[in-house]
């Protein structure tokens, strides 16, 4: 993993921040044509800005965008791929043959059927050079330090875009359009390497609610009911995307990530997936990531042993270590969280331990779990731990 400049136990946000009351009104303003791309643009510009200064200012390592000029961590793509529209859960009850189990999805996620949207398949995908690239150009400007580039996995695609009654329009079946979709990321990762991106992590929460749902799924992140299928066919479908698309990133140039969790969508953790990561390790071990940014901060995540005492996790990858979690208001301490790291570093080495939040702060654009201030702390102390690991394993690394 050739990273240069960065330190022993490096630092990094999953991924998004919260937008502002003026970016969510720009939002609105600019789906309304009330508000110029470029206008749009220039105030992106402006907060991202504050959020790579936040992140500066706190110490972390890694700097990430924040993923502001996204509505939310997956269904932005409707913005840039032909072949997607946008719609909300009310508008797809119309496409869902089980609308009762759906309506029930929408009681889970306790927000109002316009409150998420989701991107859907109605034809064929075309890319059009740029995905989370401008995005990337935009934090090259802003920092001098490595930075890292966030998107949704091919499997989180291809699943949440698949809608048959739509989607069928187009493809055959959803193998057809996992196809497109990993084809259009590897041109993607193409563009992200050009421009020197240090980091590329692909989102696929996905998977835990293949294995932790033991009915038909609950689609907590998606729009669509998937078609009902056994887990082990289903992993197996999403480990051959997930590995082609890793497959074309130069591991001489960037860090191929990938993160999962079990939902960010609400403070009430009782309604989040639970689980240990057992039943994903062989998924873990088929598509060769360079590090695997897991959620780790609450119980429901399971143990560390149950993913660190497989020898094909713990001895080739790096960790990215979930010692914060996003939705609580209570700030953890630095000593809490250097506990934490040290019992990682019972199976693995110091060389390959990253320290992360659990998820992102607002994976929804008009739902964030956290407040600018609680987050600063937060990631304050999550630098301050990474800086006594350091103190400590600095002299038996030299």
């Amino acid at each position: 993993m050739p990273i240069k400049d960065i330190p022993l136990f490096p630092t990094a946000l999953m991924g998004s921040l919260p937008r502002s009351e003026e970016v969510l009104r720009a939002f609105r303003d600019l789906r309304h044509g009330r508000l110029g791309r470029s206008d749009f643009d220039r105030l992106i510009f402006q907060e991202t800005g504050k959020a790579v200064r936040m992140q500066e200012n706190a110490g972390i390592d890694i700097i990430t965008s924040g993923e502001l000029s996204r509505d939310n961590y997956v269904s932005f793509v409707a913005d840039k791929l032909d072949g997607v529209q946008m719609k909300n859960m009310g508008e797809l009850l119309e496409y869902i043959d089980d609308k009762k189990t759906f309506e029930k999805i929408l009681v889970t996620l306790d927000v109002p059927s316009v409150g998420i949207k989701n991107a859907i398949c109605v034809g064929k995908l075309r890319d059009r050079g740029d995905i989370v690239l401008n995005e990337l150009l935009l934090l090259k400007k802003l920092t001098s330090k490595p930075v890292k580039v966030t998107l949704p996995g091919p499997y989180l695609l291809t699943r949440s875009m698949w809608l048959p009654k739509l989607s069928r329009l187009a493809y055959e079946n959803k193998e057809g359009l996992g196809d497109d979709v990993v084809a259009i990321l590897k041109a993607e990762i193409t563009r992200l390497q050009e421009a020197g991106v240090e980091v590329i992590q692909f989102d696929e929460p996905v998977l835990t609610e293949v294995v932790f749902t033991e009915s038909r799924p609950r689609t907590f992140m998606c729009a669509a009911l998937s078609e009902k299928k056994d887990p082990a066919e289903e992993l197996a479908f999403a480990s051959n995307l997930i590995r082609r698309v890793l497959d074309a990133v130069d591991r001489n140039k960037s860090v191929a990530s990938l993160h999962v969790c079990r939902g960010n969508w609400s403070k009430d953790e009782t309604t989040l997936l639970s689980g240990p990561y057992t039943p994903l390790l062989d998924t873990f071990a088929a598509v060769g990531a360079d590090l695997l940014a897991l959620e780790f901060s609450t119980p429901r995540a399971g143990d560390l042993p149950s993913l660190l005492s497989d020898r094909r996790i713990s001895g080739h990858m790096a960790l990215g270590l979930g010692v914060i979690n996003p939705r609580t208001d209570a700030v953890e301490s630095a000593s809490a969280i250097v506990s934490r790291a040290e019992e990682a570093l019972g199976w693995i080495p110091k060389e390959r331990l990253w320290l992360n939040p659990d998820c992102g702060f607002a994976t929804f654009g008009n739902r964030p779990v956290n407040t600018a201030e609680t987050i600063k702390h937060k990631l304050e102390a999550l630098s301050g731990a990474a800086e006594t690991l350091r103190g400590r394993h600095f002299a038996a690394s030299s």
